[in-house]
Parts: C-alpha cells; structure tokens; sequence
C-alpha cells in the first residue's frame, strides 16, 4: 500500500490512524499540493486530492474509498480482491482506477 499523502491534511491523518489500526503495512510519500502537483497526481491515480492510495499498483481513491474498503472487510490479514475494488469504485465517487 502507497499513501501519498500532505503535511496538515485531516484525511491523510484519518488514512494513517486507519491502515495502523487495521496492521496493513504501508508506505507514505509525499503529496505536492501545487496546480502543477495536482496534475501529476491525478495522471498517476486519476485522483487530485489527498490522500490517494494505491494498492498493488492499482489506484483505489481517497480516504473515504479507503474507509468503505475496510467497512466492506476488504483490509485486514487477505489482501484486497480487485473485483472487490472495482466493485467499490462504481459504487464510490465515479472515479474509476485506471
């Protein structure tokens, strides 16, 4: 799991609290909250905001489609189905993972 994520960012501490929580190992890297940052991020994961996560290399969306993950039973010791995530993200904001 891969959280990029920016200093300040309520979200971002929420996403931290609740993969530590749920023991799910993962790696923070820093968010660029510039324009220019936006659009990079949003080319990497198809998502501008912060934080976006990326599980096994495959773009999942924010905190709040890492949330209903977890509620769904989708963190924990197995990792994720990715039928399961597509799943979640038509459900979710409309954002697909590309």
């Amino acid at each position: 799991v891969v959280m990029y994520a920016i200093p300040g960012c309520g979200y971002c501490a929420g996403a931290r609290r609740l993969l530590n929580r749920r023991g799910v190992p993962f790696e923070e890297r820093p968010g660029d909250p510039s324009s220019a940052g936006r659009g990079r991020m949003a080319r990497m994961t198809g998502g501008r905001t912060f934080p976006q996560i990326v599980i096994d290399g495959e773009p999942i969306g924010g905190y709040r489609e890492l949330r209903r993950l977890a509620r769904s039973g989708g963190l924990g010791d197995a990792p994720p189905r990715p039928s399961l995530w597509r799943r979640l993200m038509r459900r979710g904001s409309g954002r697909r993972a590309s």
